[in-house]
């Protein structure tokens, strides 16, 4: 997960309005992604069964008939909340059946946090990391065996192509557990500000690499590398050594959470530009 330093990123204002969200992508790109989004996606709350209980979760694709690749998106330690649905649509309106489920669903359903959120404030920060703690490398594999499997189960998931999966932060090491969990079915795998990736230990997430079949996005924020510039150059080793296709940047001047609208951090252009990564990234290994 994100490690203890109290990065801006970890300070989150969920009230930022869908329409605020759809003037800065229209700053940044001229399209109104936002409200196209709303118009050309179906979105439902669903519950996926799991070995631990039942886990509450966003499901989105596109309206209409047709069957489109799956994609598993694993927000950041602030769990699923307005902020990702959107996200998610976003996503799902350029072609993706997408899953956005809640990280802590054993303890409590989602928002698990009501209102601005701030990791520096002691009473946000312990009942957060009290939820984090409810996530561990066993538990992630189990969620992300049931998750892919839901997904594949959806009737407008095209099965004959390879799933995605994204993750936020905390949601970084657990889109490589997904990668070494289903090495069959994931075929693309991108990690924004991911926290831990290349972390000491024999469950550390980078080590799942040689296992799996995909193809990878790892975008760093410029402060996690001023940190620790050590980790990119064990994770394009692995990638290397594993003959893996793999991008792995630091974006200059992004700092951690700057993907997130409603983020202290949120950076505008470079979100976009990392948006356009990403889509490059399922395109290419997705279909």
């Amino acid at each position: 997960m994100c490690d203890d330093e109290i990065h801006p990123g970890l300070i989150q204002d969920p009230t930022i309005s869908r329409r605020r969200f759809g003037l800065l992508s229209v700053a940044v790109t001229g399209l109104a992604t936002v409200a196209r989004a709303d118009e050309a996606v179906e979105e439902k709350d669903v519950t996926v069964k799991t070995p631990d209980g039942l886990a509450d979760a966003a499901l989105f694709h596109p309206k209409g008939k047709g069957k489109w690749p799956a994609v598993l998106v694993w927000p950041d330690i602030w769990s699923l909340r307005p902020v990702f649905r959107q996200m998610a649509r976003r996503l799902a309106a350029s072609g993706y059946v997408v899953l956005v489920p809640n990280l802590y669903y054993r303890a409590k359903k989602a928002p698990v946090m009501e209102g601005p959120m701030n990791f520096a404030d002691p009473k946000d920060r312990e009942t957060i990391m009290g939820l984090a703690k409810t996530v561990t490398p066993a538990t992630a594999v189990t969620d992300a065996v049931a998750f892919v499997a839901f997904l594949d189960a959806q009737p407008q998931t095209d099965k004959a192509k390879k799933i995605g999966t994204q993750g936020y932060c905390m949601g970084g090491p657990l889109a490589f557990r997904t990668a070494g969990s289903n090495p069959g079915r994931v075929g693309a795998v991108a990690s924004f500000h991911g926290g831990g990736l290349t972390a000491e230990g024999p469950d550390s997430p980078y080590l799942l690499i040689p296992k799996t079949k995909a193809d990878y996005l790892v975008a760093i924020a410029d402060n996690d590398d001023q940190r620790d510039p050590s980790s990119k150059d064990k994770l394009k080793t692995a990638f290397a050594d594993a003959k893996l296709s793999a991008t792995v940047e630091v974006y200059g001047g992004a700092n951690h959470g700057w993907t997130v609208p409603g983020s202290q951090a949120y950076n505008e252009a470079a979100a976009e530009k990392a948006w356009s990564g990403l889509l490059a990234l399922y395109k290419k290994a997705l279909g």
